[in-house]
């Protein structure tokens, strides 16, 4: 497997796809007015509630995938190169338990819908993003760490602007969103009016989301260079010896 660097790709292909196509089924079907509504407001109803959390699951587990390739890319080039101490290492392990809890998260998002399963709604999307954002802090200080055996000065310093993005984002949706339902007294949040109060917060917070979204989809992406020197070679399978008596 030399094509390694076309999983960063395929991730970030099927999330726009899945938020886009989404929010179009939405808008057309008359179930979200067209006015920046949150990604998961877009996928609550069915039929795009389907396609969601189709491509969802499908994208988190090319997400958990590329995290772990990524994982074992930095623990292969420790090994190699001993200079690199224990702190890359143990940034790496960090790195690789909040991505994959970023990964729980986006799939509790995408099957458990807020209008049926609030709690672990939110609980999936404070996992999405909030890991998400830790992951992006790990891996651009792990990126620092590893040039120039791996990656460019450059895309450290691109990873960095990400997660400061990301962190300052994540703050504004989280404030804002919760302004905007206290202050909220229409009858369908899918639904939200200028008119329905708290609008202005509502807009701002799901705004903040969308380009959370696209930001985390162009981290990912960013990995693709430093894959295309990466490779997988295909499990060695074992068979347990035994014998048979009669």
């Amino acid at each position: 497997m030399s094509r390694v660097y076309l999983l960063p790709v395929a991730v970030f292909l099927i999330f726009q796809v899945t938020f886009l196509g989404t929010y179009i089924v939405a808008v057309l079907e008359g179930h979200v007015v067209p006015t920046v509504p949150y990604i998961s407001d877009a996928a609550t109803y069915s039929p795009e509630s389907c396609i969601f959390g189709q491509l969802i699951n499908i994208g988190s587990v090319l997400l958990g995938i590329t995290i772990y390739i990524r994982y074992r890319h930095v623990l292969q080039l420790c090994e190699h190169n001993p200079e690199l101490g224990t702190s890359v290492l143990r940034h790496n392990r960090w790195a690789l338990w909040f991505g994959m809890l970023s990964c729980l998260g986006i799939s509790f998002v995408g099957n458990f819908q807020e209008t049926n399963v609030r709690i672990v709604h939110f609980i999936g999307a404070f996992c999405c993003f909030g890991c998400g954002t830790l992951y992006f802090w790990m891996q651009a200080l792990i990126t620092y760490m590893i040039v120039p055996m791996a990656g460019t000065r450059l895309s450290a310093h691109l990873r960095l602007g990400m997660s400061v993005c990301c962190t300052i984002l994540f703050i504004m949706l989280a404030v804002t969103g919760v302004m905007s339902h206290i202050l909220f007294d229409g009858q369908n949040p899918r639904k939200w009016y200028p008119s329905d109060g708290g609008w202005y917060y509502h807009v701002i917070s799901s705004i903040s989301e969308w380009i959370m979204a696209t930001i985390f989809s162009f981290f990912i992406l960013s990995f693709t260079p430093e894959f295309r020197d990466v490779s997988l070679d295909h499990p060695q399978i074992s068979l347990l010896s035994y014998t048979m008596t009669v």
